[in-house]
């Protein structure tokens, strides 16, 4: 029997995930991830164990209170409640328990926006050097992916190219603050910008733009700044979060989308994000998480601490010779490599015991990434080590 052909939307989306795929299934990291001697700065994943009182809350709320404790569950009220009660404490806007739809993780949160809001053929603007996943998922729900690139000195966003790109077709825009994997912090002056130009154009196309506010590492801020966010500045947005970042829990997700409290069709998009939910797989977090959602809600990793290790990292591999710029938020550093062939650098600091990101995976080739969740033990054997790297691939060059 022949084989079945592989559908156009398919193949757009293995397309978007070429880079990523290829590192996952062909790099050192694909064969020496979970080798205690390797040190490991490729992705966040926690490298220690999970917050004491993360196993606490999980522990105490699997007890079952009444017979529908593990029933399904959507968006349940109390869980919607503590929420809402936390945006309006640190954002500072009049969020509604009903506009929060629980979800499990960002990356269901913007699957869910993106199928809710977009139809076929719809453009969707993301700013690259962008998060994995955002290409593919435009591609998952027909949309066509249309890429800006960030001011690559400053990684702000250049407000003339997203302008550029904006057509008649624009639905939506996605931006992610603090970004992953630059550490940037979109500035009140910058995102103003953002916010006039979206509304000019949602005038001028006769159609709402809606923008996604990816805040995944919003809570993980450095230095003491502030933090603006996207959905302060522009009515037509949709907040999106997730825990696993402030709780280094990727494995145990759960997230949620927040309506802006100025936006003009709060109800008609809430019962569509709904629908989105249910034929999107299910994406409403797991009974147990939405339990315990009380007692994690404010539960945090030290980032102070891991303030501690941006300093020493960033200030090690700057005397070594390295070029890179200091994050303001996020647990990431973007690091220039010293060959133009990025892949290969990071195939070299496998040989010398360090796993990292090529800055390739992320559409910033001549870059690799740093995530300091590592422990501060892989930190102590890595430095030196990164040292050698450098001597060893500057000799190289000549």
């Amino acid at each position: 029997m022949a084989s079945e052909p592989i559908g156009e939307r398919i193949m757009a989306i293995g397309n978007a995930l070429e880079h990523v795929a290829r590192f996952m299934a062909e790099s050192p990291y694909s064969k020496l991830a979970g080798d205690p001697t390797m040190s490991d700065f490729t992705l966040g994943n926690p490298q220690e164990m999970p917050l004491p009182g993360f196993v606490a809350a999980l522990e105490k709320w699997s007890v079952p209170q009444n017979k529908k404790w593990f029933a399904y569950k959507n968006n349940e009220p109390a869980s919607q409640a503590v929420a809402a009660a936390s945006l309006r404490e640190r954002r500072g806007l009049p969020f509604h328990d009903e506009d929060i739809l629980l979800t499990n993780g960002a990356f269901a949160a913007i699957a869910v926006s993106l199928c809710a809001l977009i139809d076929p053929g719809d453009e969707v603007i993301f700013i690259s050097p962008p998060w994995f996943f955002y290409e593919a998922l435009i591609a998952t729900y027909a949309g066509r992916a249309v890429r800006v690139m960030a001011d690559r000195e400053s990684f702000d966003l250049d407000i003339d190219a997203i302008a550029g790109a904006i057509t008649a077709k624009t639905r939506a825009i996605i931006v992610n603050s603090p970004n992953n994997p630059s550490g940037k912090i979109y500035p009140a002056s910058t995102l103003t910008q953002l916010a006039d130009l979206l509304t000019a154009a949602s005038k001028r196309n006769g159609r709402t733009i809606y923008l996604l506010s990816d805040e995944a590492y919003s809570r993980i801020i450095f230095d003491g700044r502030d933090y603006p966010s996207p959905v302060a500045f522009y009515p037509e947005s949709l907040l999106l979060y997730t825990y696993a970042k402030t709780l280094l829990t990727p494995g145990q997700r759960i997230g949620y989308i927040a309506l802006s409290p100025t936006m003009t069709n709060r109800e008609t998009l809430r019962q569509s994000l709904f629908l989105a939910q249910l034929v999107t797989g299910f994406a409403f977090p797991n009974a147990l998480l939405q339990h315990a959602l009380p007692d994690i809600e404010n539960l945090s990793i030290d980032i102070p601490h891991l303030q501690h290790k941006r300093d020493l990292v960033v200030g090690a591999l700057r005397e070594m010779g390295y070029s890179l710029h200091t994050p303001e938020g996020t647990f990431y550093l973007m690091v220039r490599s010293p060959w133009e062939d990025d892949v290969a650098f990071v195939n070299l600091l496998a040989s010398h015991k360090i796993l990292c990101l090529p800055g390739t995976v992320v559409e910033t080739p001549g870059y690799f990434r740093i995530s300091l969740t590592a422990s501060d033990d892989m930190i102590e054997r890595a430095l030196p080590n990164f040292a050698a790297a450098l001597q060893e691939a500057s000799a190289a060059i000549g």
